[in-house]
């Protein structure tokens, strides 16, 4: 993801716009018809790659068009956009794979991406920058797109084996996590110190605000694949509810966060402000989450959907009030290599999320169910998904301690993202409330013949003016 803003800043936002969505798509069609496991990985980095770069663009489009002032509204629609979409997924994935057709998981992406495809190469007419394609291929930064690309895939593939496929201490999981680690301190100063064109410029990381800024979208992103990925894992493993439910379950938290990511945008774009929105959002996930651990076996399932209101309130706020403490100290030219950034920085959080939760609940049913039953499941087993499906075919007592052995394991992720969301709050105080941006970078924005129309002359207009 940092590569795309780099390369739209090289080729356009509308040739990478177009790259990431073929990428996404075609990544999808491998995944779909894969025969082996090797075949699917191979599909889901290329779709990620390709998923990624739209994600970047999005925000990079966005924040050519409009000056950062007047940008809540649009940051707020983006943020319950990806909100909603991390949300839903799960119901619709339950969905299909207790159907038994998983394939379509990927397979729903083709048409979606024709679409996107369509409206981008009909709509889309920004401005490209200048140059012939030599020229343009001599500026891209090579060594730092492989260096971070190979790093990241590296650290990934420890972080997917730890804990489940192998030990913590085994070979497979140190060996790729130091490589990964040492790749990207590598990269960092190849990109501070020698790169020409380099992807993630030092001038992003020179003040303390878009630092502070970059924590809390890392700390955000743990935190929001944690409640995604393991509320559902509560609702059947320790209520019974099926695949299905367990996602409509999670509904309440869908509701909250969309409208609250477009109100938090729009209190910035009327009051300047972002800086109180981080203070309040961190605490409410404190506040929230930490309620969220005293569910249990016994607790109805009213209350775990009731429990998921507070949090998702604060979840939704930090879906977009961390970007203006980014953008903020920056010039308006720096926005593409930042705004990729960002993305890359809370998809990294959510790696992270998913090893922290797939960590902590494989140890938590470990050390409360009885040798004897975890003896049936083969070590390399992610035991919860194993034992899930057998949960409602269980006799008492041994149905009751498993899920009671899946409500106290997953209490413990609770205070996980207790944890998380008090170090964002720590990550936010250095945090310093700055003028917004009321100008764009002239090297992007429309087309001439599409600024020249009356509806764009009319939005271009206020910021024309503060030139």
């Amino acid at each position: 993801m940092p590569a795309s803003g780099g390369l739209s800043n090289i080729f356009g936002r509308r040739a990478v716009m177009m790259v990431s969505i073929a990428l996404f798509a075609i990544g999808a069609a491998i995944a779909g018809s894969a025969q082996s496991m090797n075949t699917l990985i191979v599909g889901r980095a290329i779709q990620g790659a390709g998923g990624g770069s739209i994600i970047s663009m999005s925000e990079i489009i966005v924040a050519d068009l409009v000056p950062l002032r007047e940008r809540g509204n649009f940051a707020g629609i983006i943020g319950a956009v990806w909100a909603l979409a991390s949300v839903l997924g799960p119901p619709i994935g339950g969905a299909l794979a207790s159907a038994g057709q998983w394939r379509w998981l990927f397979y729903l992406n083709l048409p979606l991406s024709a679409v996107a495809a369509v409206l981008v190469f009909t709509f889309l007419r920004m401005k490209t920058p200048e140059g012939s394609a030599t020229e343009k291929l001599r500026q891209i930064d090579w060594i730092g797109n492989l260096a971070i690309i190979g790093s990241t895939a590296s650290i990934i593939l420890a972080l997917t084996w730890g804990g489940v496929q192998y030990s913590w201490t085994a070979p497979h999981v140190i060996i790729p996590l130091i490589l990964g680690g040492v790749g990207i301190a590598a990269f960092l100063v190849y990109e501070f110190t020698i790169a020409k064109h380099p992807i993630v410029p030092m001038r992003l990381f020179g003040n303390r605000t878009s630092l502070s800024g970059y924590a809390i979208v890392f700390f955000h992103g743990v935190a929001m694949t944690l409640v995604v990925y393991y509320l559902p894992t509560y609702f059947q493993g320790a209520k019974g509810a099926s695949a299905i439910r367990s996602g409509i379950l999670l509904f309440p938290t869908a509701i909250m966060i969309a409208p609250v990511a477009i109100i938090t945008g729009q209190t910035v774009e009327r009051t300047g402000h972002y800086l109180i929105q981080n203070y309040i959002g961190t605490a409410l996930m404190m506040l929230g989450y930490g309620t969220m651990s005293i569910l249990t076996a016994n607790s109805t399932i009213a209350m775990g959907e009731g429990l998921q209101i507070i949090g998702a309130i604060g979840l939704g706020i930090l879906y977009v009030g961390p970007n203006f403490a980014i953008l903020a100290p920056l010039a308006v030219e720096d926005n593409a290599h930042a705004l990729a950034l960002m993305s890359y920085i809370r998809t990294f959080g959510q790696t992270f999320g998913v090893t922290i939760g797939t960590t902590v609940l494989q140890n938590g049913l470990k050390s409360r169910l009885p040798e004897a039953f975890l003896e049936q499941f083969p070590d390399s087993t992610s035991i919860s998904y194993a034992i899930i499906p057998l949960i409602n075919s269980l006799t008492e007592p041994t149905r009751s301690l498993v899920q009671q052995a899946f409500a106290g394991s997953i209490r413990n992720i609770w205070f996980w993202v207790v944890g998380i969301a008090g170090i964002a709050l720590v990550s936010a105080l250095p945090m310093q409330q700055l003028t917004l941006a009321t100008t764009l970078d002239e090297n992007w924005g429309l087309e001439k013949r599409e600024a020249a129309s009356d509806i764009e002359s009319r939005a271009v207009t206020p910021v024309e003016k503060t030139a």
